[in-house]
């Protein structure tokens, strides 16, 4: 799927009217929201914790063309083996030839934010590759044939009864509503195509510049199994989660799963370092690092919008956000939704086809008080909406022929006309007496101008101006 400004407003108001939807989203994002609550309480200094964040990432994003070269030359001294994909295409051709080479017929995925925006599962089972995701909520909307709705909970949209009915439709196991015979039902699918898969593919949540290392967070075990059991793993990264130093990750890694699940400590954290060195029992003959642009450099070359490129990935804001908790994923028809997404979809995609999710906001600024590296998405959306509305916006016309896409020639001359009557006090004096003469044949509610006011009344004007009334004020 694709942004559309026409589609998300439809999917939006869709998504508003499903109750089940409401409360599958409500239960669970509650419960997520508690448990980063909680978290964050038991840190003794929280606050500076994200402070100390937030530098390591802008020092990292400062350093970022020196800290790309650096681990390229660690990882290849390691025996790692790194491409460089400017577009989605380039990325999806490079793992083919790998899989080519090597003759593989099925690929196992662990979780890949990288892999969604690529479409890698979709490319490799036109070339006639079979591709299974080993995440659990991944294997779940892979089932049912949708996206996934959240960056860290792919199938939070559903609920166990959902679930259990795609388990007995799709593998022919029998009903049950049980949470631990349907990830029963699924490891046993899992654990045999874990035996027989030529590759696996995972992401990179750090990239250890100092040491060249991959680092992978995950609490299912399918990551090892994927980096681990076949003989060629693929890791797909974002060139922007590169990391300076080793010491730097302790902070990040208690960041990220503070603010992902609520966790002192994730269940797994893989150390990736090599393929299988000679008198090793296991791991994988190749190793290989599929770094990715696909938009990334531009965003980097703004020195203000650079700081979208410090996300981790948690989805802190989307647990925390009004607009997602209502409508939920799929109605961004984006691989990244929520706040997150409404400044990162934009920049990689264009104003010209994602610009429209800039608007999706309250601008509450909920998602920056909980975003653990400080990350300012509000003050991005407004940055991004005046790119949008004005083709040289502040004199960075950044998106090219994307930047004025969002413009609305009706609202632009309603703002025009408030720029004039502002200017010109005589004009001011004229137009307030004219509304003063007109609200009595004004509707007290706004529903026709528009949604927004089918639930607010309309401003009624006072009798008298401020300045008539000190005038007319006894002793004046």
């Amino acid at each position: 799927m694709k942004p559309d400004a026409g589609r998300f407003k439809v999917d939006a108001a869709r998504a508003t009217l499903n109750a089940t939807l409401r409360q599958n989203l409500n239960h669970t994002l509650g419960l997520i929201r508690a448990r980063r609550d909680a978290a964050f309480e038991a840190l003794t200094a929280p606050e500076e914790l994200q402070e100390i964040g937030q530098a390591i990432k802008q020092e990292s994003l400062a350093r970022l063309p020196e800290l790309l070269e650096r681990l390229e030359d660690r990882l290849t001294a390691r025996g790692i083996q790194v491409h460089w994909a400017e577009t989605a295409d380039e990325a999806n051709a490079i793992v083919l030839e790998i899989a080519r080479r090597r003759g593989v017929q099925l690929v196992v995925k662990g979780k890949t934010m990288v892999s969604e925006e690529t479409e890698l599962n979709r490319f490799l089972q036109r070339h006639g590759i079979e591709v299974l995701e080993a995440d659990l909520g991944e294997y779940i909307v892979q089932l049912a044939q949708q996206p996934p709705s959240h960056i860290v909970a792919p199938a939070i949209h559903m609920n166990r009864r959902e679930i259990a009915d795609l388990f007995h439709e799709k593998l022919g196991e029998p009903y049950t509503v049980d949470i631990e015979a349907m990830t029963a039902m699924a490891r046993r699918v899992l654990r045999e195509k874990f035996k027989t898969a030529g590759m696996g593919v995972t992401g990179v949540n750090f990239a250890i510049a100092e040491t060249g290392t991959l680092c992978l967070v995950e609490n299912e075990g399918n990551g090892r199994m994927c980096t681990t059991a076949p003989p060629v793993h693929v890791a797909m990264m974002g060139l922007e989660k590169v990391v300076a130093n080793l010491s730097d990750l302790p902070t990040l890694n208690r960041l990220l799963t503070r603010s992902a699940t609520g966790q002192a400590i994730s269940t797994y954290f893989n150390w990736i370092s090599s393929p299988r060195r000679r008198g090793e029992k296991d791991g994988p003959e190749e190793v290989h690092v599929v770094i990715l642009d696909n938009g990334r450099s531009s965003v980097y070359s703004d020195g203000e919008l650079r700081d979208t490129l410090a996300c981790l990935r948690c989805g802190a804001c989307l647990n925390i956000c009004p607009v997602y908790a209502r409508i939920g994923g799929h109605a961004y028809r984006a691989v990244y939704m929520g706040p997150i997404g409404k400044i990162l979809t934009p920049q990689l995609a264009g104003l010209e086809t994602a610009g429209h999710l800039t608007g999706a906001s309250t601008l509450c600024g909920a998602c920056a008080e909980v975003c653990p590296v400080k990350i300012p998405i509000p003050d991005l959306l407004l940055r991004l909406r005046q790119e949008g509305s004005q083709p040289t916006a502040a004199g960075r016309a950044l998106f090219g022929p994307g930047a004025g896409s969002q413009r609305k020639p009706a609202e632009a001359m309603l703002w025009k006309g408030w720029q004039v009557l502002h200017d010109r006090p005589a004009y001011y004096r004229a137009a307030t007496a004219l509304a003063r003469a007109a609200a009595a044949l004004l509707p007290r509610r706004a529903a026709s101008l528009s949604p927004w006011g089918r639930r607010r009344e309309l401003p009624v004007p006072a009798r008298a101006s401020l300045h008539a009334l000190l005038r007319n004020r006894p002793g004046a």
